[in-house]
């Protein structure tokens, strides 16, 4: 046997036992990755959320802009939660969905008072929907809606919506209704 192949096989095998030791320790500082990172958000639909609204990572951009409170922190069912949405009332009217035009924001209460933007609902009144479109969900960038029934815990008649967590990570999926990664914690009391 050749010297190289004799010193090959030895880098060989040294590099196998280096890649066995190190996978402990990549996969606990997979877990130690921000909260926050987007790096694994690639669904086209949250990179054109994230640029149509990066200027309302300050609440006061949103408010200026004519969003308004709608609702305190909304939290799941069972787990998650959804946070606080500021709507655009004149969005409510629009039978024509687009990541430049969300009907809502959603904001996480920090401590402090503060409200952290981690995501957008879209939301389409159901009954002028489905007289222009029978029997067809809206869609957007192939992304289906919910339909939320009525009576609701908003009040409001039937609608279909759509969340998008492009500010924050979920778990359970980037357009899932509960986030497990927002909290209503930090919610003032009232």
């Amino acid at each position: 046997m050749s010297h190289h192949l004799i010193r090959s096989r030895g880098v060989r095998t040294t590099l196998l036992a280096l890649l066995s030791l190190a996978a402990p320790f990549a996969a606990f500082a997979a877990d130690l990755a921000p909260v926050h990172s987007h790096l694994s958000v690639s669904a086209p639909l949250l990179e054109k959320v994230r640029a149509n609204t990066a200027r309302y990572l300050d609440v006061n951009a949103a408010v200026g802009d004519g969003f308004v409170r709608a609702t305190p922190c909304v939290s799941g069912p069972d787990f998650g939660a959804m946070g606080v949405h500021f709507i655009k009332l004149d969005r409510l009217n629009s039978l024509t969905p687009s990541a430049a035009t969300p009907t809502a924001l959603i904001y996480e209460p920090l401590t402090g008072g503060g409200l952290r933007l981690v995501g957008v609902e879209f939301i389409i009144m159901a009954g002028p929907w489905d007289t222009a479109h029978p029997k067809t969900p809206p869609s957007l960038d192939g992304n289906l809606f919910n339909l939320v029934g009525a009576p609701n815990r908003f009040g409001l008649d039937a609608f279909y919506e759509l969340h998008a967590w492009a500010w924050q990570d979920n778990p359970t999926g980037d357009f899932a209704d509960w986030n497990t990664r927002v909290v209503c914690n930090h919610q003032p009391g009232g």
